[in-house]
């Protein structure tokens, strides 16, 4: 992580350094000592400011928090290193927050905000081009589907996130080879745009004709929580496959209770001890930036804890179950679903900006292994995409609040409620999204299979995950 000063560790504690000097500006040049610190310091005074202007802003103590958005400021860079550049959007994301309390402000200044399909288009393929992510996780569910559907002449796939082609390019080029020919091939793609399923269409057809593939694409124009499920026309006598790729923890933020309280946020002194730990780590093992295990005092609010402990626990009559219950109804012989591997959905704000600092930095250290820091592709997707989550994550509560990820396990959980079967990914699939890995050219990466589900990693952190099912009947 630390590129610029060399690799040794913090042997001090720079945070008893800091305490002692003036959180208030000085007179001349604002806090020109800040100027002069080593990579390592800056990395670790970064983070301990944020968590410091976090208490702050879910204190409402403004004038505090302007103070320490000030000093963050004087350090953090959309174009440095990586916490240099996390450090800049999480700053963001606490200042939206802060405007957020004076509502006609906050939208007077976004209102010539205007969200183009364009851009939704270029971050989908920059997110495509510059992360292993979604390749592993179109090579585990076209091989998983194929092995699932072999010997069917009528195939009907349903995706959830019809965002880009790729994916099922490749699935016809392998259907087309079938030793005993290709089947009839229907996909269902579902997204908001119209014009993103347009270009899907037109390059699937496409692709089906060169191939000599019997194919119909059947849009859907829909967010994925206003999905109609009577129109995805599901027919007597095809198999039926469903991918879901990053889209069911949007409908998390429809379970969401108005009334759920905010917890205060515990003392960003306790932290200390555990921040500077964080800096003194080897730059392979760092990927546990704030792991809450090691911080010293600090335990999540007992309600964040139980919301996120059990998720059938208070599940009657949520979106989310009513939606996972209509999948089922549909009786898919195969189901692929993609997730963040991540903890973000606490209804505490502290306990959102630490998993979410450590997630971010991890993916934010992808890029630094293998992007150049001026490449303005990286720029973009670090500010259209990375920055946008997490400003959504930290920012906003309520049914706001979309980028609700949650690990594996929680998952596992709310599909065998709703009547899902888990089943191993293809074993196929697997060995070619190892070696797909392996021919990276990023060490950092990693991936595990556990019980035929499969977890991805950079370096030690949990990143994403795929898993299997079926409708258990």
């Amino acid at each position: 992580m630390f590129q610029e000063e060399g690799s040794s560790s913090v042997t001090s504690s720079p945070l008893q350094f800091f305490s002692m000097m003036s959180l208030s500006p000085g007179i001349g040049s604002p806090y020109p000592w800040l100027r002069e610190l080593k990579s390592e310091e800056r990395g670790l005074y970064l983070i301990h400011l944020l968590i410091g202007c976090a208490n702050h802003v879910a204190n409402g103590s403004l004038e505090n928090a302007n103070v320490l958005l000030e000093q963050i400021s004087q350090l953090a860079s959309p174009d440095g290193d990586t916490i240099q550049r996390v450090a800049a959007y999480f700053t963001e994301a606490l200042a939206d927050r802060i405007l957020k309390t004076w509502p006609g402000l906050h939208r007077a200044l976004n209102s010539t905000r205007i969200a183009m399909v364009s851009e939704e288009i270029i971050v989908q393929k920059l997110f495509f081009d510059l992360f292993p992510f979604l390749k592993m996780s179109y090579i585990l569910t076209n091989q998983t589907i194929v092995e699932a559907m072999e010997g069917e002449k009528m195939v009907h796939i349903i995706d959830l996130n019809a965002a880009w082609p790729a994916q099922w390019v490749a699935l016809l080029h392998v259907l087309s080879a079938r030793p005993e020919g290709p089947p009839h091939l229907r996909i269902t793609g579902v997204h908001h745009h119209k014009e993103v399923l347009d270009q899907m269409a037109h390059k699937l057809t496409e692709e089906a004709e060169k191939l000599d593939i019997a194919f119909q694409f059947n849009p859907m124009v829909s967010k994925i929580e206003n999905l109609d499920f009577d129109k995805l026309r599901v027919k007597t006598g095809e198999a039926l496959a469903i991918s879901s790729i990053l889209q069911l923890h949007s409908l998390l933020a429809l379970d969401d209770d108005a009334s759920r309280r905010r917890s205060p946020l515990p003392s960003n002194n306790s932290n200390a001890i555990h921040l500077q730990k964080i800096l003194q780590m080897n730059p392979n093992t760092r990927g546990d930036l704030v792991e809450k295990d090691m911080v010293h005092g600090y335990s999540p609010s007992p309600d964040s804890a139980s919301a996120s402990s059990s998720p059938g626990s208070s599940y009657a009559s949520m979106k989310s179950e009513s939606f996972l219950n209509a999948l089922w109804g549909l009786s898919p012989k195969v189901m692929v679903v993609t997730e963040q591997d991540f903890n973000h959905n606490s209804s505490n704000l502290m306990d959102r900006l630490l998993e979410s600092l450590n997630s971010y930095a991890a993916l934010f250290d992808c890029l630094e292994c293998s992007v150049s820091r001026a490449s303005l592709d990286r720029i973009k997707i670090e500010k259209m995409l990375l920055g946008e989550e997490i400003k959504n994550i930290v920012a906003c509560e309520g049914a706001e609040r979309r980028e609700r990820h949650e690990k594996m396990d929680k998952w596992i959980q709310r599909l065998d409620l709703s009547g899902f079967a888990n089943m191993p990914l293809s074993c196929q699939g697997i060995v070619q999204a190892m070696r797909f890995l392996e021919s990276y050219g990023c060490n950092g990466y990693r991936m595990r299979e556990e019980n035929g589900c499969v977890v991805i990693y950079w370096q030690d952190r949990t990143l994403f995950s795929v898993t299997a099912w079926r409708s258990r009947r």
